[in-house]
């Protein structure tokens, strides 16, 4: 089962304005091919599936942990979509439509059937699917296909990073590069110690150093890179098994912290009454007092 706490991972700034183009940029880390839909779903529906869990439990606490993260990396991918699309305003000037919002290039589904929210699509507006799981049964091939998704989110989150400038998004980014790749070191840790191949050898894929990149460079400064979280009061506790020894980043000591990140608030956004119905101007107040 599942303990939900009412915080984000960190702490969001909030934006100066709506910048519904950014939002419709971050789409991708959510409901994307490598965005946290399907990092959180592969690793759950392998843990939900994996035999002989008794025989392999260093390795079955190790995914369905990274499962319980990205469960919170969603949350925090939504709530960042929801603040860039805040404060977006409905055109009054009596010849664009109302929600039109002229002049933005947002994804419309965020306007039309979403509700200034995120949806379970990536930047291409194609709905997330349950196409995008692989689970094999086999232990070794569903940890190396766990890699190259860590490889291929890392790449997203870099890509994506890069594409815009809006701070509340390059925030919440920085923070997954890093995290993300906590989770690509410690699979490939765990295909080490399983097959005797050194596969911490290859990090970090994508050729970048998080440092280059100061919202994630906050981050790595404060030890994020080095922490592996158990997301639970008593269970999974034989990660350290894996994630222990030297970072194949910087040489630091790997640690297992019990409990998740202190976290931040949940944004709680007014509402967009122009989403629901028309202003009442002047005009309408007459005529409705003149029926009365």
């Amino acid at each position: 089962m599942f303990l939900r706490i009412d915080k984000l991972q960190i702490e969001l700034p909030r934006p100066t304005q709506a910048d519904p183009e950014s939002a419709g940029i971050v789409q991708e880390l959510l409901g994307g091919k490598f965005g946290e839909m399907s990092t959180l779903m592969n690793y759950t529906y392998q843990s939900f599936n994996m035999r002989g869990k008794s025989k392999v439990r260093p390795y079955y606490d190790l995914v369905a942990n990274i499962a319980a993260e990205e469960l919170g990396h969603i949350e925090l991918v939504a709530n960042t979509i929801n603040l860039l699309l805040d404060q977006t305003e409905a055109s009054t000037d009596g010849v664009t439509p109302p929600l039109n919002f002229s002049g933005m290039t947002g994804n419309p589904n965020h306007f039309m059937n979403f509700g200034l929210g995120a949806i379970p699509a990536g930047a291409d507006g194609k709905a997330w699917t349950g196409e995008n799981v692989f689970n094999s049964g086999n232990l070794k091939l569903d940890l190396l296909h766990n890699f190259f998704l860590e490889s291929g989110a890392r790449m997203g989150k870099i890509r994506t990073y890069e594409a815009t400038q809006n701070p509340v998004a390059r925030k919440m980014i920085g923070y997954l590069i890093v995290r993300g790749g906590v989770h690509q070191e410690a699979y490939a840790k765990a295909l080490s110690d399983l097959s005797g191949v050194d596969v911490t050898k290859l990090l970090p894929v994508p050729e970048i150093d998080s440092n280059n990149y100061p919202d994630a460079r906050e981050f790595m400064d404060k030890g994020f890179h080095k922490i592996l979280y158990r997301f639970s009061p008593e269970d999974y506790k034989e990660i350290g098994q894996i994630w222990n020894g030297i970072s194949a980043i910087d040489g630091s000591e790997r640690e297992v912290q019990d409990g998740p990140p202190e976290g931040g608030e949940v944004p709680d956004l007014n509402p967009a009454p122009p989403l629901f119905a028309p202003g009442v101007n002047a005009e309408d107040i007459a005529e409705i007092a003149k029926r009365l």
